[in-house]
């Protein structure tokens, strides 16, 4: 079937006429302007709807960035719609769909709903897709009314890459007309083809395993596209689910963005997998990419970021070339549906397309009754009050699912039988937030969005591999949380003011000391300023003095991991496991596996004793309800604190 590029039914009309790119208006006989637009890990986010925060917000959503397609379009005299994948997981409304309502035969994905109103031309596979399982995955996308291509996942080997039987086809030719600058129409036929990382395996080994195989993204390209070419592709299009990453081709990589895009034969390189914006500050510098030009190994790309925050954009002015068509200028843009201020103040910069909006209408209430109604138990109360003077149960229950995590990811791998640890921190622990800034989820039900007050980050899951003497080192990071304070006196402030909470890690699976009388060993920033000190006394693993040359599994997050705080051995470099799977996302799992959680803090950290000492901190009013919960530390109420927190007084 051939379609006009420049005809798309459901928004005849809809737009008020815009300035044409400069393309389009230069544009002459035998040249024409081909507008390539991308959204890519979209994680189910159709509305602009925090389902966590159970709240309307500015900054997600396809049906904004829909907004977008619509005015992008009338810029251009052609354009193609694609999904780089990450489409089917990611919020709530992915969960109430695998969970509750289900995907059996013939029935139909929201988000795939809201793909077809708005017409993709088509799509790839995203390692999320997997995330339910093969039979949801391939139910979901069998009501797609546009192609979904991934050439590197195989089904029966062949004897060669070319011979394989892939899950879903490798590639797709799209016949279309073109309109030229003198307003004739000229056939074209552009191919697409898409790649998954071939961590698949890894994430989702118990859907997997047996069932399928992944290739090496790199190896796919170079035997598929010579294929795509011979078949009389004039422009070849790669949906590259995979992040920028080394300039060099390494087998089996990750994030092979770069090396793809140097496959012969490849035009244009839409990428995502990262969740970052290219071009844009996120690649300043980085090798195999030149963000001013807008190109990735050498051809035009681009990364739309994620949830629907950014259209992404590749400009095309293609020239005939015999009978067929090439590249003569690119330009690349990634644009945004939100603008942030300097105050972090957002401004939206467009509205909901409203019949995106009504084609998932039905499934988004459906959703908020979902995240509205309890998902488990907790036989005890989920609350931060003293999270910064004691070991915590909503710290407790974020480390408890992050190593419940981790030990199922690492199983079978050359890291299994480390010992795995868990590193937590306090997210709503008052400070400027105010007094009542706090988790508080009482005793009983447990509702999908209490994970928000307990997880404010949408991050990801990390595991990283560090040494006793590091993981003491990332304790005493952590313990800059305290004034130092002179023994025998009494009434001192504990809290540093200049620390924040988040980077207050506790780490579970150890059991420790602090000793308030020392100095930090780090300063604010990271820096070591103390390099004799040591607050963290009487730190053992199983009842032993730890090793510090033993080494260590650490589960935490994706911005401690990366070096978010200077913590020694989270730097990036000592990174094992980068999980697909957001810290929230665990939590609602572990929850909802366990049916009752116990989240009681089991005490593994307490301050040093100090004989006639005492220290005083502020935390919120209610905090008075949960005092005889407090284990390892002597507490009482000392009367108000300013701003309406509540003061109390610790005896060391």
């Amino acid at each position: 079937m051939t379609l006009i590029l420049n005809r798309r039914g459901f928004l005849a009309g809809s737009s008020a006429m815009l300035a044409l790119h400069p393309f389009s208006v230069r544009a002459q006989g035998g040249q024409a302007h081909l507008r390539i637009m991308e959204t890519t890990d979209i994680h189910v986010h159709v509305y602009p709807y925090d389902y966590y925060a159970d709240k309307e917000i500015d900054t997600v959503g396809l049906a904004r960035t829909a907004r977008l397609i619509e005015d992008i379009r009338a810029e251009a005299t052609n354009s193609v719609l694609f999904d780089n994948g990450d489409f089917l997981q990611g919020n709530p409304m992915g969960d109430y769909i695998a969970y509750e309502r289900g995907m059996p035969e013939g029935a139909m994905h929201p988000v795939i709903e809201a793909m077809n109103t708005l017409g993709f031309d088509a799509s790839t596979l995203g390692n999320h897709e997997f995330n339910y399982g093969l039979d949801f995955l391939m139910n979901s996308v069998a009501g797609a009314a546009f192609p979904i291509v991934s050439a590197n996942v195989v089904t029966t080997k062949g004897e060669s890459i070319i011979e394989d039987e892939t899950l879903v086809p490798p590639y797709v030719i799209l016949d279309r007309e073109i309109t030229t600058g003198d307003g004739e129409t000229h056939p074209i036929r552009i191919g697409v083809i898409g790649f998954v990382p071939p961590q698949i395996m890894n994430w989702d080994r118990k859907h997997l395993e047996g069932k399928v195989e992944p290739r090496d993204i790199v190896r796919a390209a170079e035997a598929y596209v010579p294929k795509i070419r011979e078949e009389g592709a004039d422009i070849v299009i790669a949906l590259s689910h995979s992040g920028i990453g080394a300039a060099e081709h390494e087998e089996g990589m990750e994030n092979a963005a770069i090396p793809l895009a140097r496959v012969e034969g490849i035009d244009v390189i839409l990428t995502g997998h990262s969740h970052l914006v290219f071009p844009g500050p996120d690649y300043e510098g980085h090798e195999g990419v030149d963000v001013a030009a807008g190109t990735i190994g050498g051809k035009p790309g681009v990364m739309a970021g994620f949830w629907g925050s950014h259209m992404g954009l590749v400009d095309l002015m293609i020239e005939r070339d015999g009978e067929g068509w090439r590249v003569a200028e690119a330009e690349v843009e990634a644009r945004p549906i939100y603008e942030r201020g300097e105050d972090r103040s957002i401004t939206p910069l467009v509205e909901s397309f409203e019949p995106v909006l009504e084609s998932v209408a039905q499934e988004h209430q459906e959703t908020l009754d979902y995240v509205r109604r309890a998902v488990g138990k907790t036989d005890a109360p989920l609350h931060s009050y003293f999270a910064l003077v004691a070991d915590d149960p909503s710290v407790q229950i974020v480390s408890n699912a992050q190593r419940w995590y981790i030990e199922q990811m690492l199983a079978g791998t050359e890291h299994e039988g480390l010992p795995i640890l868990s590193a937590a921190a306090p997210f709503k622990a008052g400070g400027r937030g105010g007094p009542e800034y706090y988790t508080d989820v009482p005793t009983g039900d447990v509702a999908i969005k209490n994970v928000a007050d307990l997880y404010l980050y949408p991050n990801t899951v990390r595991a990283v591999r560090i040494t006793g003497a590091q993981v003491k080192d990332w304790l005493e990071r952590s313990a800059g949380m305290f004034n130092q304070v002179e023994p025998g006196q009494e009434d001192q402030v504990l809290l540093n003011p200049e620390f924040p909470s988040y980077n207050f890690d506790v780490i579970d699976g150890v059991t420790y000391e602090i000793d308030l009388s020392e100095p930090s060993k780090f300063d604010r920033e990271g820096n070591v300023v103390n390099p004799d000190a040591s607050r963290i006394k009487n730190l053992q693993f199983e009842g032993q003095p730890i090793d510090s040359e033993q080494e260590f599994i650490v589960a935490t997050n994706n911005y401690r991991a990366t070096g978010g705080g200077s913590f020694p051995g989270a730097d990036g470099s000592t990174i094992v496991f980068e999980a697909p799977d957001t810290n929230r996302d665990v939590i609602v799992r572990y929850i909802v596996e366990q049916g009752t959680i116990s989240p009681s803090a089991d005490a593994n950290w307490h301050f040093t004793p100090l004989d006639g000492t005492s220290v005083l901190f502020d935390t919120g009013p209610r905090a008075a309800e949960y005092l005889n919960d407090v284990k390892g530390v002597q507490i009482a109420p000392a009367g108000d604190g300013p701003d309406g927190f509540a003061r109390f007084v610790i005896r060391l």
